[in-house]
């Protein structure tokens, strides 16, 4: 059965907005564990207004203690700006709060805000190797029970046995984020799920084909190819209205407003630096529209998850809260989302227990 999650990634414009943004993305995920959804991810973004709440690891804990049923995972947090081994104790204390419903999503740092980085003192030409050092050590905090000793590039530690232990053993899922072709099949040699960023139904087919046929190249077996499957995700912006129409007024504004905040912020910090990290080619407006936000009524958007669906891919992460959206409408959609697109894929899961 295909899996729904949402990505509580809401932004704030302004300073004074944000106790109001934080105290609204604890009331979504209160509605989401009420409604069924299987997790909420939480994304890190410092400094720009992108991600209200900011740190993912506190925010965790503040919705972990509201909520009953839920998972929460990170999508993603930004492993370079951390010391490892505090981070891998925050995500043990996590994992024991919610009681084995953590999902440890991970990556390297943004690829697009040099201030992240420079707020950190970090180099963000060092945030790839910081990430593969950083991942390492945290996997040895979690796996040591006499504790470990590491020397590397950016971390010399002499560590005793990490407390608490993981409630989860040995230690709480982990995902990798990969946006492009070559970080998933690098993923796939591995053995490892990944999560997909926002792509065409057309590259994603193609890009988990890719990522299915590796899997098997690389010696892994039938199960363990659909183990990954089953476990890897791809993110999709949704609205849900009561007709496609509703849906348009109300989603394709806000969608380009967040798009549009984001192009301005990025042009904004490059004037500001002269520092591009990746460089961008913009589609049109309307393009972005039709391969990036699935919008409509409750049977349109069901229509285009069973597309998603055959693909094979495990999960969707959808994002229901775009930009300047109010959290009413987003709740509602959320709401309609869940009583009318969700159970179309139940009996899938009926079938799968016989």
């Amino acid at each position: 059965m295909l899996k729904f999650s949402n990505f509580l990634f809401t932004e704030s414009r302004e300073p004074a907005t944000d106790a109001r943004v934080i105290r609204e993305c604890i009331e979504e995920a209160k509605l989401c564990d009420e409604l069924g959804v299987e997790v909420l991810w939480l994304a890190e973004h410092h400094f720009d207004g992108n991600c209200a709440y900011v740190d993912p690891t506190t925010f965790a804990a503040a919705i972990l203690a509201a909520t009953k049923r839920i998972k929460v995972g990170f999508a993603v947090a930004q492993v370079s700006l951390h010391h490892p081994i505090r981070l891998a104790e925050q995500i043990a204390l996590l994992d024991n709060i919610g009681e084995g419903r953590l999902i440890v999503g991970l990556g390297r740092g943004t690829a697009y805000n040099v201030y992240e980085y420079q707020g950190y003192g970090i180099d963000w030409r060092e945030a790839g190797e910081r990430y593969v050092e950083a991942e390492a050590i945290m996997l040895k905090a979690w796996t040591s029970p006499t504790g470990f000793s590491h020397q590397g590039k950016f971390w010399d530690i002499k560590a005793p046995r990490l407390r608490p232990e993981c409630f989860t053993q040995p230690h709480p899922v982990v995902l990798r984020a990969a946006s492009s072709e070559e970080g998933a099949l690098h993923l796939a040699e591995r053995g490892l799920p990944f999560m997909m960023n926002v792509q065409s139904l057309e590259a994603t087919r193609t890009r988990l084909a890719a990522y299915r046929s590796q899997l098997a190249a690389s010696g892994h077996d039938e199960a363990a190819v659909a183990r990954c499957m089953a476990e890897s995700w791809v993110w999709r912006n949704v609205v849900v209205a009561e007709t496609d129409a509703e849906a348009a007024r109300i989603g394709i504004p806000a969608f380009e407003a967040m798009q549009e905040q984001r192009r301005v912020m990025r042009e904004r910090v490059y004037a500001e630096q002269g520092i591009r990290m990746v460089q961008e080619t913009v589609p049109p407006r309307q393009a972005q529209v039709e391969t990036a936000l699935i919008h409509g009524s409750p049977a349109t958007v069901a229509a285009k998850m069973a597309e998603i669906d055959r693909t094979g891919v495990g999960g969707v992460i959808c994002s229901f809260r775009l930009g300047p959206m109010p959290a009413v409408v987003a709740n509602e959609s959320i709401r309609l989302f869940m009583t009318r697109v969700a159970p179309e894929f139940q009996p899938r899961q009926a079938v799968a227990a016989e």
